[in-house]
């Protein structure tokens, strides 16, 4: 993967490096089981002090997203083998169904009464996004509706408790949410995890932005604004061309007029108060793979 570092900015340095190993491993460009590089390496190839990358190792570490090797170095963290094949995934539903059954010790007459029921239900005709932030949804709830004409609608965390929630519903989440959203739905529900797209792949050919030009970020999405301003100041724009906005505040607009370009998310170009002049460019948050993969579950439920 690519690393950027700006040296001279108000995001720490640390920061830099742990926001883009989490945003790789996110979207794929890192994978479980790869080295990183080592800290003397990495400080040596970007002038950067040891302790420094140690630091941002560090808190790689404690977030879970890596793992220290004695001896050896700094490897993204192993996943648990998920299944790969229709069959495998099938397998796994009832190896767990199984599993349930004889820890509820039921009759065998009320297994097969509730079998019955879910093999006589409705198919789904619909994917719902579960997420516990509001703003996240609606940016995912835009940018689904764009890749397939399967109806999509978006829930909390705390809606999987409802049975209606998941009535004919195929679960989506994003990556970083899987393992909070899986322990909310009930066994057995598979869930689909929407593959990110990677930040460094789509920033490399706007790269070197001309440093003259004034470039607004606009969101309703706070994380969106604080990623990309990590992002751009560690990829060498300069902090003085850039300018931020929450969409949700009053008078977000002030001064945007003024911009060369605006980077928003999807949803918040969907809104009628961007200014008109600036060039709009959206940042997809999700990877042109994700059209596929649902496309594949709406095809396959239609018919």
């Amino acid at each position: 993967m690519r690393l950027w570092f700006a040296h001279s900015s108000e995001v720490p340095i640390y920061r830099q490096l742990v926001t883009q190993v989490v945003l790789a491993i996110l979207c794929g460009d890192l994978r479980p089981g790869d080295r990183l590089p080592s800290t003397r390496e990495l400080a040596r190839r970007f002038a950067l002090h040891p302790k420094t990358v140690s630091a941002g190792y560090r808190q790689l570490e404690r977030e879970g997203w890596t793992e220290r090797r004695r001896g050896s170095g700094v490897y993204v963290g192993a996943k648990a083998d998920v299944p790969s094949t229709p069959e495998q995934i099938l397998d796994q539903h009832i190896a767990g169904f199984f599993r349930a059954v004889r820890e509820l010790g039921l009759p065998a007459e009320a297994v097969r009464a509730r079998v019955a029921q879910w093999i006589a239900a409705p198919p789904p005709d619909h994917f719902v996004v579960i997420d516990p932030d509001v703003e996240l949804r609606r940016i995912l709830l835009v940018e689904i509706g764009k890749m397939t004409s399967f109806p999509v609608a978006g829930v909390s965390i705390e809606d999987c408790a409802l049975p209606e929630t998941l009535a004919a519903a195929i679960p989506l989440c994003r990556p970083s949410k899987t393992k909070l959203v899986r322990a909310a739905l009930p066994a057995g529900v598979e869930l689909i995890t929407l593959p990110i797209r990677s930040p460094n792949a789509w920033l490399n050919p706007w790269l070197p932005a001309p440093k003259a030009s004034l470039i607004g970020i606009v969101s309703h999405w706070p994380e969106f604004l604080a990623t990309a301003r990590t992002m751009l100041i560690a990829a060498g724009l300069p902090s003085e061309i850039l300018v931020f906005r929450d969409a949700r505040q009053a008078r977000w607009q002030r001064g945007l007029e003024q911009a060369t370009a605006i980077l928003c998310d999807a949803f918040t170009a969907t809104r009628p108060r961007l200014p008109a002049k600036p060039h709009i460019i959206v940042f997809p948050l999700l990877a042109d793979s994700a059209r596929a993969e649902l496309d594949t579950y709406s095809r396959h439920n239609a018919l």
